[in-house]
Parts: structure tokens; C-alpha cells; sequence
């Protein structure tokens, strides 16, 4: 009985910090989210120690903790940076779409073909990066415009083992085509597939802090804010 009268007045005087604890936990599934960088797929637009900001409602509303969509509020679009759930294991990725649904794409030797249109490249710059598989590389970084979508930067890593080409596929209804921009170095589309729209978690929109993982974490203040491209 005391024990039970005990946890009723701790649960009382606290209930305005566990309502906000509940609200924070709906928001944060609902609404918008914040989603740490781990792995160099996305560079050099994106790097480990990057924490994005998430908009949850830029596609669809869904009930929380579910990919169950209860209204679309946005459509993706092609050069949108997205998070989303794996369609082989539900792992949470941030890649970019390519292609939208109904959209014809291949590849041809890193060269992006959609609906029989190819994207511009121009070759930007040359510099060393790491790969914990094959040590120090050079990375190729180019600019890429491709149909009906900005221009974004990518890298390529000539030295790798990677797949730089595939055949024309049609992206089917309700579904979408992702690539990772540090193209020789990304698990996306190329190995598991179309993504389906409700496993799209959200828009990344830009970078709310930065850190340098391999400086001791020291922060990269230029980083702070900036919008995604």
C-alpha cells in the first residue's frame, strides 16, 4: 500500500516532465527528427559527424513508430537527400533519390542515363581520402546535373571495386531509385533495390552540427546550418 501510494505521488509531481517526455517522443517520430552521419556514403556532400535535420512531414504523414502512411503532404523529388528504412533489413540510410516512379534509368560507366537523357558531368577536383578496406585513395569529385534536378557534387573512386554500370530498368509505381553521391563507396539502389514510398522516413535539410570524428571530435563550425544541396 505504501509502496503503491509512493509511486502515484512520484508519478503526480513528475507528470509534467513525462508528458513532455511523451510529446518530445511523438514529435521526434512524427513530426521532425535529427539523424547522425555514420558511414562516407554520402561524401562529399555529407561526412561522418554530420547531424542532419529531418523532415518528417515533407512526404507523408504516418502513425508513429509505423510506416503506416495516413496522408501524403509533399511528393520527393529527383536530387532530394532522404532517410529512409532498407527494404532488406530496415536499416535507417540517407541517400539521395536519382529517379522517381515511372522514370527509365541506367548506368553506363558512372554515367547516369534517365529517360534517355544523359547528365552533365564537369570534373572538379582531385583529392586524398580513406577507405578502411583499401587505405588511401584518390577521389574524383565531379559535378552532376541530371534531368529535372540541380546540380549536386558526387565523388568516384577509380581504384575500387565497384558497380558503375547497369541496364536500363523502369522505376515502378510508388517507388523510387536511390544512389548514395560517394558513388564507388554506397550500398543504394544498385544492390537493394527501389525504395517503396512508405519506408521514406523524411527530407534531409540541413546540417545542425558537425564534428571531425577522426580530430577528436572537434567541431566543424562551418558546417553549423548549412542547407543541403
Amino acid at each position: 500500500m505504501n509502496k503503491t501510494m509512493h509511486t502515484g505521488g512520484w508519478l503526480r509531481a513528475n507528470k509534467g516532465f513525462l508528458m513532455f517526455l511523451l510529446l518530445f517522443g511523438v514529435f521526434r517520430t512524427a513530426v521532425a527528427d535529427w539523424n547522425p552521419i555514420p558511414s562516407a556514403s554520402m561524401r562529399p556532400n555529407l561526412l561522418e559527424g554530420d547531424v542532419v535535420f529531418v523532415n518528417r512531414l515533407a512526404f507523408n504523414v504516418k502513425v508513429p513508430l509505423t510506416d503506416i502512411v495516413l496522408q501524403h503532404t509533399g511528393e520527393p523529388q529527383r536530387g532530394d537527400i532522404v532517410t529512409f528504412s532498407s527494404p532488406r533489413d530496415g536499416t535507417r540510410l540517407i541517400k539521395r533519390i536519382v529517379a522517381l516512379p515511372g522514370d527509365t534509368v541506367e548506368m553506363r560507366d558512372e554515367r547516369l542515363i534517365i529517360n534517355g537523357r544523359e547528365a552533365r558531368y564537369e570534373r572538379q577536383d582531385t583529392v586524398g581520402d580513406s577507405m578502411a578496406a583499401a587505405g588511401q585513395l584518390q577521389a574524383q569529385r565531379l559535378s552532376e546535373r541530371s534531368t529535372a534536378s540541380p546540380a549536386r557534387q558526387i565523388q568516384l573512386l577509380p581504384q575500387v571495386p565497384a558497380r558503375r554500370s547497369f541496364a536500363p530498368v523502369t522505376v515502378p509505381a510508388g517507388q523510387y531509385m536511390m544512389l548514395g553521391d560517394n558513388r564507388d563507396n554506397s550500398a543504394d539502389s544498385r544492390y537493394f533495390g527501389f525504395v517503396p514510398r512508405a519506408l521514406l522516413i523524411g527530407k534531409a535539410e540541413r546540417i545542425l552540427v558537425s564534428a571531425d570524428i577522426l580530430d577528436h571530435w572537434q567541431p566543424r563550425l562551418q558546417r553549423f546550418g548549412m542547407k543541403l544541396q
